[in-house]
């Protein structure tokens, strides 16, 4: 396969996962993000941080930071998935050695794919905007998978709603969705490469959770709670 398309893939990919979304949503309401709650740029702690400062907005702006995560890391795999081949396509014959752009097989186009959301996971949990600090991952990997598995990642998706609303705990909803995804992929018959880059993802965003694991074992762990139970202590998820 040629190398040039790995290239501009994996640069694009970062730059996009690099965005950094959340910090900007909330310089934008005066809040350095860094500076509060678990101090990530993740959808979790801005809507945590502003919907505790701004009410329904704020929450609506976390909410935001979910989604425009989400398509960066749609927008990184799909890209690749849907260009490249019109490239090949309409470049015949292919342009010589490192420049070349065609690409022989499915797999090439699924391989290239990977690329960028793996890049983009990198560029979100290390943005180089940020100084190498980011969030852990989850929005971004949810958007990619939606482009390349998106059954799985449904399955994986209704893991986490479910555990959410029956934990009210947004880290072990991720972790759990985390596991479900490669386990979802396992049992539909995904091919290997997506299988295993979902299982070496999903063990990304478990480490990228640790803190949260030690905080759930000693009952720390703070939770999203409604509004008729008591309030919790300050956020640090």
């Amino acid at each position: 396969m040629p190398l040039f398309p790995f290239i501009i893939v994996a640069i694009v990919g970062y730059l996009l996962g690099s965005l950094p979304v959340g910090y900007l949503v909330a310089k934008a309401k005066g809040v350095n993000i860094f500076e509060h709650g678990s101090k990530s740029p993740g959808a979790t702690n801005v809507k945590r941080v502003l919907g505790e400062k701004f009410g329904p907005e704020g929450k609506l702006l976390g909410n935001a930071v979910f989604v425009i995560d989400a398509i960066k890391g749609g927008v990184a795999a799909g890209w690749p998935k849907w260009t490249f081949p019109m490239v090949a396509e309409w470049r015949s014959p292919p342009s010589p050695g490192f420049l070349d752009l065609s690409f022989d097989t499915d797999n090439d186009v699924l391989i290239i794919s990977t690329v960028g959301l793996v890049a983009a996971l990198l560029g979100h949990s290390f943005s180089c905007f940020t100084k190498f600090r980011g969030g852990k991952g989850v929005a971004t990997t949810a958007g990619g998978f939606l482009v390349l598995m998106p059954v799985p990642l449904l399955i994986s998706a209704a893991a986490w709603v479910m555990s959410f609303y029956a934990s009210r705990y947004v880290s072990l909803a991720s972790i759990l969705a985390a596991v479900a995804l490669p386990a979802a992929a396992f049992f539909l018959g995904q091919p290997p490469l997506l299988l295993g880059l979902a299982s070496v993802i999903a063990a990304f965003v478990i480490l990228r959770h640790r803190a949260n694991i030690v905080r759930l074992l000693n009952g720390t762990e703070n939770r999203f709670v409604k509004k008729s139970e008591p309030p919790q202590s300050p956020p640090s998820a």
